[in-house]
Formats: C-alpha cells, structure tokens, sequence
C-alpha cells in the first residue's frame, strides 16, 4: 500500500510539474512538492554527519567505498526490490544522505587542491622578473631589456673574434707545417739524387775498370717480353726478377704448407691404424679413439688456416676446400686393409714358392744335410 501511495504521489507531482512549467514566472510564488521533496529551491537539510551515519560510512572514506554502500542499502530499501526490508522513506533518506556525502566530498577535494595550489604559489619565487635576462642590467625591466641586448650584442661580437683569431691561428699552423714538409721532402730529394749520382759514378767506374766484360749474355740483347702478349711486361719483368731472388708470394707458401700437413697427417694416421694389428680389443679400441680424436682436432686446425688461404688466395680457381676428418678416417683403415692383404698375399707367395723349393730340391738337400752332418 505503501508502495502505491508513493507512485502515485509521484505521478501527481509530475502532473503538477508540467502544470506549473505552464505558469509564468511572475506568478511562481510557492514552490511545488515533488513527492516528499520540493521542486524549486530544494535544498537538504540533513546533517553531514547524519548522512554518513545514515550510510554507514565514516568521514574520510573514499567515493568507491561511499558508491558500494549506497548500492548494497539501496538494494535493501528499495521498493522495487522484492525484499522484506523494503521501505521508500528509508530509500528516499538513503538517497539523501548520499548527495549530501558527495556533495561533503567534492568541495573538500577542492579545498585540498585550492590549499595545494596555494601552498605552490607561497613558495614560489619572489620577483621573478629579476632572474630573466640572465641577471644582466638593473632598472625597470625595459631597461634591463634593452641592456641585456647590448650584452648580447657584445657577447657575439667577442664570438666572432675569437673565432677568427682560432681560424687565423690554424691556417697559421698549417702553412708552418706545410712550410716543414717541403723542407724534409726536399732534403730527400736532395739525397736522393747524391745516391742516384753516387751510383752512377760507381757503375760507370767500373764499366771502364772492364768489371762487366766478363757477364754473361753480352751483347745480347735483353729479353724484356715473354712469350705471352697478353702480360704486362712490366709485371713480368717483376715477377721474374722476384722469382731469380727466391721471393714467393704469401699464397704460394700457405699451399705448400697446407699439402705437406695433410700427407704428414695422413702417414702418421695410417702408421699409428698399422701398428693396432690383429683383432680390436678394447684396449686397443681405446688406442684407436684417441688417435681418431687427436686427428679430428689436427683437421680443424688445417681447415682454420684453409680459411686464411682463401682469403689471400688472388684466383678463385685456386682456392681450396676443407678436409673431412671422418672421411680421412675411413680412407687410412681402407688403406690399412689393403696394406694387410697385400702382405697375406706376399706371404702366401712365399710360402707356396718354398714348398715348391721344397719338392724339387728335396734329394739334394737332405743328401747336403748328410755330408754336413
């Protein structure tokens, strides 16, 4: 019944509501009633402290902990909500209290920012207009302006000369630095061209002492091309006074080296498989796994310095691939097998050669036996 007084109290104050928007305005005296609450100029009357004890809440709290109360009583006493506690006046005082809460939270939220702001200003500098310009001048700040300016001006005005003192200053160096090259570059020229007039005295000396008539090929003359037209000369000619001195490129040599390492690497692996003959125990298996190992690391050390070949190497046909260490494994056992049925093979020879011996010759030998005895 309650329920049904409340909805229809609300729906005549709608009514009056509507009515009274229809009024002029010089004529709203009295302000209307909207259920229990005015229309105009409503203003609560409760007590902050009621409203927090009414959501029982405590001052300070925060605006979760003050929406999570509203919701859980509103749950209670609304008279929609199907429950036995349900009363619209203990909603409607709910409803209130929860205004005025949030209404108590926002102006101390904005009291405590007005009071910070405040806090800032008050320890904020004080004549503030002093410290720009850089501290230069004294006077109204117009003054000050304008002296600041000509500090400026004076300022970039010693910039650009010490600029061009340091500017003048390098180009001063240089040129004594140039002027110290040319004096050693031309002492060198000076030595050199004692050297080159010392050994031209020396060596015409000696053409007419007759030192060179006894040279070979002379009077032949000089053999500057070779067979190929599509060499150069000149490389040549280096090339073949490099080769008469015993000079061999760097490329040349890492070759060398490297085929002499892998035919000692390979001897000393099939020795070292020839001298585990008979059957592989396990000693002997041990032995074999150690030599196998020590090989594997003596190939990857020739395979690093293959790398380093082929980086010198000048032609790409002459660079060279790595060594596989399994593979050089099983080629020392294969030669290793052969090795053995070879020597079976010789061995059976001989042996079939003796008996022959054996047969043909054996009257005369056991008669020689008995005229020794």
């Amino acid at each position: 019944i309650k329920w049904l007084c409340v909805m229809l109290t609300n729906d005549i104050g709608h009514r009056l509501m509507l009515c009274r928007a229809m009024i002029p305005r010089h004529l709203k005296l009295i302000p209307c009633v909207y259920g229990n609450r005015l229309l105009s100029g409503y203003k609560p009357k409760s007590n902050v402290k009621d409203s927090y004890r009414i959501l029982e809440l405590q001052e300070g709290c925060s605006l979760d902990d003050i929406r999570n109360s509203y919701r859980n009583l509103a749950k209670k006493y609304h008279p929609d909500s199907s429950s036995a506690t349900a009363d619209s006046e203990a909603f409607m005082k709910v409803e209130e209290a929860y205004r005025v809460v949030l209404n108590d939270v926002a102006n101390k939220k904005k009291c405590t920012e007005d009071e910070e702001e405040d806090q800032f200003k008050s320890k904020s500098l004080q004549h503030r207009h002093y410290l720009s310009f850089e501290g230069v001048g004294f006077g109204m700040p117009s003054q000050r302006e304008r002296q600041y300016m000509q500090f400026r001006v004076d300022r970039a005005a010693e910039q650009v000369l010490e600029y061009r003192k340091q500017r003048l200053e390098g180009q001063s160096a240089a040129t004594d630095l140039m002027k110290a090259k040319d004096v050693r570059q031309s002492k060198k020229v000076k030595i050199t061209q004692a050297v080159e007039r010392l050994v031209e005295d020396l060596i015409q000396e000696s053409m007419a002492k007759g030192d060179f008539d006894n040279l070979s090929g002379k009077g032949k003359p000089l053999q500057k091309f070779s067979d190929c037209p599509h060499i150069d000369p000149m490389t040549h000619n280096l090339n073949r006074i490099l080769i008469d001195n015993g000079y061999q490129p760097e490329w040349i040599l890492m070759q060398k080296e490297i085929r002499e390492t892998i035919e000692q690497l390979r001897k000393g692996i099939v020795a070292s498989r020839n001298k585990l003959k008979g059957p592989m125990t396990p000693y002997r298996e041990k032995q074999w796994s150690r030599v196998c190992e020590q090989f594997t690391e003596d190939i990857r050390k020739l395979n690093k310095r293959i790398d380093n070949f082929n980086l010198v190497v000048p032609l790409l046909s002459r660079q060279m691939v790595h060594f596989n260490a399994a593979r050089e494994i099983a080629r020392a056992q294969k030669t290793c097998e052969a090795l053995v049925e070879s020597r079976e093979a010789s061995n059976s020879e001989i042996k079939e050669a003796e008996q022959k011996d054996v047969k043909r010759f054996g009257l005369k030998s056991s008669l020689f036996q008995w005229l020794n005895l």
